[in-house]
């Protein structure tokens, strides 16, 4: 561990004295599951065992409880025939039931999958065949889908649940084989992929705690749903940092707030579409918060800048991808600077911008992104991967730094498009879109064109004339880049994690 590490380590509250016994306790956790989400919530037992690990909808549960309840259950997952290195599907939304699964699953050194709760059954068999899934556990409300998508072992978590409580069982014993995480893509431009991880190291707390200002023992927020990379992470710095996490199993702005306001919250973990709602809701005393993190998909700039203006300076947006984990993080000063920076790469973590020949390019001049760090994914678990140059992973996006080494991103680089010979980036038209008052909501697609080749289409959520907006774009960004068509929209298709869904829109 390097100094800055230790630094980051103390700030959070995790360097401190501990009792001898509950020190040794802590070691024999590790040694007993290694990096996995057992760990945390064993680790915690021992140090701090009485301390609320979760608040769901069905009440609270302490460190000890969970590590405790999920010996039982991984007993009862045993003695249904998963063992080490089988495939276990989790399709179930933030509460205990997810975290259980989660935590007992990998007691019995299964390989987790985790399941978007949006998938529908053919998204579904087509995950869990290509994984060889032999079970999932599932809330009951997914039984029906899941009845048509697969014949594999079914269990609930409302079954889990009672078994927690009941169950005789004792916990299998220490497994040799390092459970895998498996986090599916988000799959907005084709099937999802599995993105496959070994586990967790003290590298990938340090990159996050680095730049967000999270401490041990607080309380926080997590609204962005857990099955996804944004909000797993979290999960698991809470499980380190000792955190009491709050989960409801569906969104709604005002509980939301009204959780922030109750247990008097420090963090709020979002995605963007969520942090939208939230400003639109019924405000409540938000005080308490000294971090509002923002991830999933693109932080729009008006939105950063309204956020910051409601909450004050809490906003941290993070860059990423679910293949390369964290890239930039950008703080309030930085959005305050620039609203629509992606901020600079966390300590541990590499990011460099290159040409199509992979040579870096000079500061102001857009490339490819591409990033290193220690949370980056080891590839597909269908045997592909992303381009990767000097052991960097590639996001699939165009970006440029600032003078400031801020990223800025511009959009995906396949979604880029010419027309008249000049460069066009989708992205840089949403946001100038979007800066108008009556636009709520903007995603711009493309399409072949006889006369130009290709040409913009902006499908929008709100009230504006197409000459206003055809004026703005051709201001703020370019004539070339002002849209030939616009389409008036109640809502546009998104997914969980809030990604607008644009093959759905094309």
């Amino acid at each position: 561990m390097d100094l800055t590490a230790a630094r980051v380590l103390a700030r959070a509250g995790l360097l401190r004295p501990t009792r001898p016994d509950r020190l040794l306790g802590m070691g024999l956790a590790l040694a007993r599951w290694g990096l996995t989400p057992a760990t945390g919530y064993a680790v915690g037992a021992a140090r701090h065992p009485d301390r609320v690990a979760i608040i769901d909808d069905q009440g609270s549960l302490t460190f000890r409880e969970i590590d405790e309840r999920t010996d039982r259950l991984a007993g009862e997952l045993r003695a249904r025939g998963i063992h080490e290195g089988s495939a276990v599907g989790l399709l179930a939304r933030n509460g205990r039931g997810f975290v259980e699964g989660s935590v007992a699953l990998c007691k019995c050194g299964a390989d987790v999958l985790y399941l978007n709760t949006g998938f529908a059954s053919a998204q579904l068999k087509g995950v869990l065949d290509r994984e060889q899934a032999i079970a999932v556990v599932h809330d009951e409300e997914f039984a029906g889908l899941l009845a048509e998508a697969t014949d594999c072992l079914l269990v609930t978590t409302e079954e889990l649940a009672e078994l927690a409580q009941t169950s005789t069982a004792k916990p299998p014993p220490k497994t040799d084989h390092p459970p895998r995480t498996v986090i599916l893509t988000s799959g907005t431009t084709g099937a999802p992929k599995g993105s496959a991880r070994s586990g967790a190291s003290i590298d990938d707390v340090v990159a996050a705690l680095s730049v967000i200002p999270l401490r041990s023992g607080e309380t926080t927020v997590i609204a962005a749903p857990i099955f996804h990379a944004w909000g797993l992470a979290h999960l698991a710095l809470g499980m380190v940092l000792g955190s009491t996490v709050v989960l409801h199993k569906k969104f709604d702005p005002s509980r939301v707030l009204e959780a922030v306001e109750q247990h008097q919250a420090t963090a709020l973990i979002v995605v963007p579409v969520m942090l939208d709602k939230l400003l639109h809701a019924e405000p409540r005393d938000t005080s308490s918060l000294r971090v509002v993190a923002s991830s999933g998909s693109a932080l729009p700039g008006e939105l950063a800048t309204r956020t910051l203006e409601r909450l004050g300076p809490v906003l941290y947006n993070l860059y990423g991808s679910t293949e390369a984990a964290y890239a930039a993080i950008a703080t309030p000063d930085d959005l305050a600077a620039d609203p629509h920076t992606a901020g600079r790469p966390p300590h541990g973590v590499t990011l460099r911008i290159v040409n199509e020949q992979g040579q870096p390019v000079p500061q102001g001049t857009p490339g490819f992104v591409y990033v290193g760090g220690p949370m980056s994914f080891e590839g597909y678990t269908d045997g592909s991967d992303k381009a990767r140059l000097d052991g960097l992973v590639a996001t699939g996006d165009v970006g440029v730094l600032d003078s400031k080494g801020r990223l800025k991103i511009l959009g995906r680089d396949d979604d880029m498009v010419v027309i008249g010979g000049e460069n066009v980036y989708p992205g840089q038209v949403e946001d100038a879109l979007l800066s108008h008052d009556g636009v709520l909501e903007v995603a711009v697609t493309s399409a072949d064109d006889p006369s130009y080749g290709v040409r913009l289409i902006a499908h929008v959520v709100g009230e504006a004339t197409e000459e206003e907006l055809q004026a703005l774009v051709r201001d703020r960004v370019a004539r070339f880049a002002v849209p030939r068509e616009f389409r008036f929209v109640a809502e546009l298709p998104r997914n969980a994690t809030g990604k607008v869904l644009k093959r759905e829109l094309a």
